[in-house]
C-alpha cells in the first residue's frame, strides 16, 4: 500500500517538474521572441503604413476625389506650368502662320502685278498711221464681185443694208480699222472683204449700188490705218 502511494506522488511530482521546465522554456523563448521582434514589427508597421497610405493617395487621385496623402499635388504643379507654356506657344506658331500667309499674299500680288506690268509694256499702244492709197469703190453686183455677188464676204460677213466697208490687201487683217476721207461720214470702218485686183496699197470702198460706186470713182488719198494688237 505504501509503495502504491509512493509511486503516484512520484508520478505526479514528475509531472509538475515536466510541466515546469515546459513553462520555463515557453517564457524564454517568448522573452527571446519579443526582442528580436520590437524593432521588425515597428518598422513593418511603418511599411505597411506607408503602402497603405500611398496606394489610398493614387487610388484618391486617379479617381479625381482629391487628396492630399501622395506627393501627387507636386506632380500637378510642375505639369501646370509645362500646359501653360504650350498654350502660350499657340499664339505664336498662329502669328507666324498669319505672318507667312500675308508674305505669301504679298508676294503672290507682287509678281501679278509685275506680270501685268509687262503684258501691258508688251502691248503697243493702237496708233493711227497715214498712209497714201489708191481709193476705188465696188458692190455686190455680178459686174463688180462676179461669182462672188453672193452677199457674204471674204471674212465671211453677211452684207446688211447701210454697211459701210473696205477690201483690202492681205497685209491688212480683217477687221483692221481705216479712216477714209469722204467715205462714211469720215468714221471708222473695217476691212471685211478682199479682192483680185486690191494689191499693196489699194482699197475698194463698198457701196450698196453700182451707181454710187460708179460715182466715186478713182481717188488718191491719205488713209489713216490703226491696226489691231494680235
Amino acid at each position: 500500500m505504501e509503495k502504491a502511494t509512493v509511486k503516484r506522488f512520484s508520478g505526479v511530482f514528475l509531472k509538475l517538474i515536466n510541466l515546469t521546465a515546459v513553462i520555463c522554456i515557453l517564457c524564454l523563448i517568448a522573452g527571446i521572441a519579443r526582442k528580436k521582434s520590437d524593432s521588425p514589427i515597428t518598422l513593418l508597421s511603418s511599411t505597411v503604413t506607408n503602402v497603405k497610405s500611398t496606394r489610398l493617395g493614387e487610388g484618391l487621385s486617379r479617381s479625381g476625389t482629391g487628396g492630399s496623402v501622395s506627393n501627387e499635388p507636386e506632380i500637378k504643379i510642375e505639369a501646370e506650368p509645362q500646359l501653360q507654356e504650350k498654350v502660350q506657344t499657340i499664339p505664336d506658331n498662329a502669328s507666324n502662320q498669319q505672318t507667312y500667309d500675308s508674305e505669301t499674299n504679298s508676294e503672290s500680288n507682287i509678281e501679278s502685278n509685275t506680270e501685268s506690268n509687262i503684258e501691258s509694256n508688251n502691248k503697243q499702244p493702237e496708233k493711227w498711221e497715214s498712209i497714201e492709197m489708191r481709193v476705188t469703190a465696188y458692190c455686190p453686183c455680178p459686174k463688180c464681185c462676179g461669182e462672188y455677188s453672193d452677199g457674204v464676204t471674204a471674212c465671211g460677213h453677211e452684207i446688211q443694208p447701210g454697211d459701210t466697208f473696205v477690201a483690202a490687201d492681205r497685209r491688212y487683217p480683217f477687221r483692221t480699222e481705216m479712216l477714209i476721207p469722204g467715205y462714211s461720214n469720215s468714221r471708222p470702218v473695217k476691212v471685211l472683204d478682199r479682192g483680185g485686183a486690191i494689191k499693196g496699197n489699194r482699197l475698194d470702198v463698198f457701196f450698196a449700188t453700182h451707181e454710187e460706186a460708179l460715182k466715186w470713182g478713182v481717188k488718191y488719198l491719205e488713209v489713216n490705218v490703226r491696226r489691231k494688237n494680235l
